[in-house]
């Protein structure tokens, strides 16, 4: 049975594609067309799936030690480029108890990435913002991982581009619906 990255697509993307998508991966299955179930649907999704998660954690663990971060502090820090975050709602987004989060917090601070700070009107509430230096990191960092990830889909043809990224969308949009405060 055949695996690919993009096991998804079965026959909506060329073999030549699949081809090129698990050669640039570094994976190098055979692409000698996908399985069908029954149904008529790629049976091999879950195990792309799955592949295509590790290639995606290597890559970002890889591009976070460059950095000089562990993945979870780089993921901290591009959560907090878009704005300032209460740590509670920090804790559900990293799915832990606020006890990890204060360590993290705690790591951040000492590296001066981060701050936390009362939020006004509520004085039990703390709000986490970046520093300048976890700003000028973050920036970094996501500017390099966006490269990087970019390149896993680069040689595709912009169509196949195109519908990876809208099907990517909608099954995240489609999760996030039937699990509200899980995305």
């Amino acid at each position: 049975m055949t695996l690919t990255i993009f096991a998804m697509y079965c026959s909506d993307v060329s073999e030549a594609a699949q081809a090129v998508a698990a050669t640039a991966a570094g994976l190098g299955y055979a692409t000698d067309g996908p399985g069908t179930g029954t149904d008529g649907t790629c049976i091999d999704v879950a195990v792309g799936l799955i592949q295509l998660t590790t290639l995606v954690h290597a890559i970002y663990t890889r591009v976070s030690e460059r950095h000089d971060l562990t993945p979870v502090q780089a993921r901290l820090l591009c959560v907090l480029l878009d704005g300032p975050r209460g740590m509670a709602e920090l804790a559900q987004q990293f799915g832990v108890e606020k006890a990890a989060l204060t360590g993290l917090m705690d790591r951040a601070e000492r590296r001066g990435l981060a701050r936390r700070s009362p939020v006004p009107g509520d004085r039990r509430a703390l709000q986490v913002t970046l520093t300048v230096a976890g700003h000028q990191a973050a920036d970094a960092f996501h500017a390099e991982i966006g490269a990087e990830l970019s390149r896993l889909t680069s040689s595709l043809a912009p169509q196949d581009r195109e519908h990876f990224r809208s099907t990517m969308a909608e099954i995240i949009a489609r999760c996030r619906a039937s699990s509200p405060g899980h995305g």
